[in-house]
């Protein structure tokens, strides 16, 4: 018989610690990128205890508004606003539908890449941007600012779409097509009917955040109220500036209810 091994003896150590994760990693990563760009931005802890006064000292310019002028020039151009970002958003539902029932990798496995790439195309740009192309296209107004609302938006839309037709149980879908339907009438009578109001749901959302984006497109002359606070603040009118944001933040935050209240009901139906 051979004799027993005496035990090895581990000195604590010189114990190895465990592996480094990957969450450990991913943590590390993102803090030398966040004080990377603190650096980058130009960040000091003094600069940023000067902020509190400096918004109370811009402020005061802006005190007392002039809420007449609000109500005679600022209450038409938000609606104006409204007016794009409703129309945009129209056009971004009827193109972002058929896209996102072709997107859908489950339904259109070939064709889905396709419509992510356009997809992540649309998204890349902007609304100003577009607006700043579409401007010298279909002159001023709000029709170039409701195209750019409307071809930014349908990006968004595709893919939250896709995702909700890819999240769908297909076994209606296969009921359909056993049953001799083709792929159209299973589209028609099993997907849209069971996706539909999630995706409503999302165009009524998009919405509430094209009024944000329709009312800066004024800035570069695409309609809406941004070209009046523009003015304002152009010819040092901080009172009047004051009117055109009060009213704008009180119209927004109600559209806001408005449309959270809707889409609420629509997904509990």
């Amino acid at each position: 018989m051979t004799a027993p091994k005496p035990p090895v003896s581990i000195d604590p150590l010189k114990r190895p610690g465990p592996p480094i994760g990957f969450g450990t990693m991913v943590t590390f990563v993102i803090g030398v990128l966040f004080f990377g760009s603190l650096a980058a931005i130009g960040f000091t802890p003094d600069r940023l205890i000067e902020v509190p006064a400096g918004v109370a000292r811009v402020l005061s310019f802006f005190w007392p508004a002039d809420m007449a002028y609000g109500w005679d020039r600022v209450l038409p151009a938000i609606v104006e606003s409204i007016q794009i970002a409703w129309i945009g958003t129209i056009i971004a539902a009827i193109l972002s539908l058929p896209l996102a029932l072709i997107g859908s990798r489950v339904l259109f496995p070939r064709l889905a890449r396709g419509v992510k790439l356009i997809s992540a195309t649309a998204r890349a740009f902007p609304e100003i941007l577009l607006a700043i192309y579409f401007v010298p296209i279909v002159g001023l107004g709000a029709f170039a600012g409701a195209l750019a609302i409307g071809i930014s938006s349908v990006g968004m839309l595709t893919k939250l779409g896709a995702e909700v037709v890819d999240s769908l149980d297909f076994g209606t879908v296969e009921a359909v097509e056993a049953a001799g339907g083709s792929r159209l009438l299973a589209l028609r009578w099993a997907v849209l009917p069971a996706v539909l109001p999630e995706i409503v749901a999302h165009w009524l959302f998009r919405f509430e955040l094209n009024i944000r984006a329709s009312a800066v497109l004024g800035v570069v002359g695409a309609g809406g109220v941004g070209g009046v606070l523009l003015n304002t603040l152009r010819y040092r009118h901080f009172d009047k500036a004051a009117a055109v944001l009060i009213l704008t933040i009180l119209v927004v935050l109600l559209i806001d209810m408005l449309s959270g209240e809707i889409r609420r009901r629509i997904i509990r139906s």
